[in-house]
């Protein structure tokens, strides 16, 4: 898939977590071809269409694994800065807090640090797309009926690493000359997630902004 690069120093070729893979010679390792193909056109409104005759399941599983890859990415050139001491809470801007809970192993939302936070957020999307039974990668084998349910959860609890990293570090972004990758990742992350309604315009507010400004350029 369509990855962001980076060339400002090797710091940036770690990740916060390990990188997710599509299986090489899948439809979906197809359809990641497919998605960086269009991508490279520069429209991203276009990108994140559905491709004529693909499977919804498919296209929001594979764009789902990209957008954990680049989150990963950004995030992990920022773990320096964002620290238990420096980020005490977990929030995007003064308005704005989260307490984490994944309705398993923690059932009662708990206030805990953004490296933290984005700790128990990550590792949770990271088994899930690591559950076949969630996020199917073998040919013949079917999404579960709560897929796309399944999905908005993830995407939803995503953007709140981005709204967390545009709120609290755009200055070590600046600096690190990453501001035109987090800009072109958000960007694709919010257009695909405006194209089939996968996260509700509330969840939106911390970066409402900055998301009419991107999308009307």
């Amino acid at each position: 898939m369509w990855h962001v690069s980076f060339d400002s120093g090797s710091r940036n070729n770690k990740t916060f977590k390990p990188k997710k893979k599509i299986v090489e010679g899948s439809h979906q390792y197809e359809l990641m071809k497919h998605a960086a193909s269009t991508l490279g056109s520069g429209n991203l409104r276009d990108a994140v269409k559905l491709p004529d005759g693909e499977d919804i399941n498919e296209w929001v599983a594979v764009n789902t694994v990209d957008f954990f890859n680049q989150i990963n990415m950004l995030y992990g050139t920022l773990t320096e800065f964002c620290t238990d001491k420096t980020c005490p809470i977990m929030r995007a801007g003064p308005k704005y807090e989260y307490h984490w809970a994944d309705g398993l192993t923690v059932k009662k939302p708990i206030k805990c640090s953004a490296p933290k936070y984005i700790d128990y957020l990550m590792t949770w999307v990271q088994d899930q797309l690591d559950d076949e039974a969630v996020f199917p990668s073998k040919i013949g084998v079917p999404f579960p009926k709560s897929f796309l349910s399944i999905a908005k959860i993830i995407l939803k609890r995503m953007f709140r690493v981005y709204a967390h990293i545009y709120h609290e570090h755009f200055n070590q972004v600046i600096n690190l000359k990453e501001e035109p990758h987090l800009n072109t990742s958000f960007k694709h992350f919010i257009f695909f997630v405006q194209e089939f309604n996968l996260v509700e315009e509330k969840e939106l507010m911390p970066l409402e902004e900055l998301i009419k400004t991107l999308t009307t350029k």
